[in-house]
């Protein structure tokens, strides 16, 4: 079991513990953690607490992380629109409304489900439920990812990610006529204190940086590109929002009266990486899917 330690900063006294421990990771949500305060696996001062207790400057807090879950994946037969694949890595173009991996309620039609069916040799490091999986989009997101065939190339693809040495551009219709061909929102990112299952701009959050630029505009929408310097969860989708443009279609950041869609427009066209075993730098682009294409055509034809 995995133990995390934490002293209770000026800012964080008189907060409930359970918000403060799910600030500490992105990936924590507010139940989770008071389930692990519940179970006794979050200690103040040597000591359990409850998950209402307020806590006070220079607390010391010991968090027990428990193991996830071991959930069986089945391999399914799919489809799969494979761009590249040899020994290490493989890179695959993700149909939009395709979950990346399984979760608990969610345990089958993911990518990750039709990858154990293709190849029986991906990376363990992310364990169980995520084999092989370096990086993800989300479900209504649809193209390129690189998935690891081993723990050498998945820890090489994920230092590249963090080395902010991946080319990873999407294509996106936003809402709104953006005036400016080119711009930068560097805003940090977080999950939002008034709604853990959304991501928001956040002082303390995670540096977040997205490069756009505008290849159309249209009466009411604008056709942009996105390139990620960081790659956090819905990172396109709240930094557009944040600055007045938020994603066409998107059920979360979106407006509800938007274009005829299910799900946010929102294409990841182009993803570049050096081989983890070569050294030489790859890049790969897919095609705007059919739906995707329409609906640009459809904006053409009313401009």
């Amino acid at each position: 079991m995995e133990k995390m330690e934490h002293i209770i900063l000026e800012e964080q006294a008189g907060d409930r513990i359970d918000k403060v421990v799910a600030a500490l990771h992105g990936d924590w949500s507010r139940s989770q953690v008071q389930q692990w305060i519940k179970d006794g696996n979050v200690i103040v001062n040597d000591k359990p607490v409850k998950t209402n207790y307020k806590c006070s400057l220079n607390d010391f807090v010991e968090i027990s992380i428990p193991e996830p879950e071991a959930l069986d994946v089945i391999p399914e037969e799919m489809n799969l629109d494979i761009y590249y694949e040899d020994a290490d890595v493989l890179v695959v173009n993700k149909p939009k409304g395709m979950v990346v991996h399984p979760a608990p309620g969610h345990m089958s039609g993911t990518l990750v489900n039709g990858l154990m069916a293709h190849c029986k040799d991906l990376s363990g490091i992310n364990g169980v439920l995520r084999p092989g999986i370096v990086h993800r989009i989300d479900k209504d997101t649809s193209g390129l990812l690189m998935v690891a065939k081993n723990d050498l190339a998945h820890e090489s693809l994920v230092n590249q990610l963090v080395e902010k040495s991946v080319t990873r551009k999407y294509k996106a219709i936003v809402h709104g006529v953006i005036p400016h061909d080119f711009g930068t929102v560097d805003a940090p990112l977080a999950r939002d204190p008034k709604d853990r299952q959304s991501m928001a701009v956040v002082d303390k959050g995670k540096h977040a940086v997205t490069h756009f630029n505008v290849l159309e505009r249209f009466d009411d929408f604008t056709y942009v590109e996105c390139q990620l310097e960081t790659g956090r969860t819905h990172q396109i989708r709240v930094h557009m929002k944040y600055i007045g443009y938020p994603l066409a279609g998107d059920p979360k950041y979106g407006p509800k009266k938007t274009l005829d869609i299910d799900g946010q427009a929102l294409h990841a066209g182009i993803l570049g990486f050096i081989h983890p075993r070569s050294g030489e730098y790859l890049e790969f682009e897919a095609p705007l899917p059919p739906e995707f294409q329409e609906l640009l055509a459809n904006l053409r034809h009313n401009r």
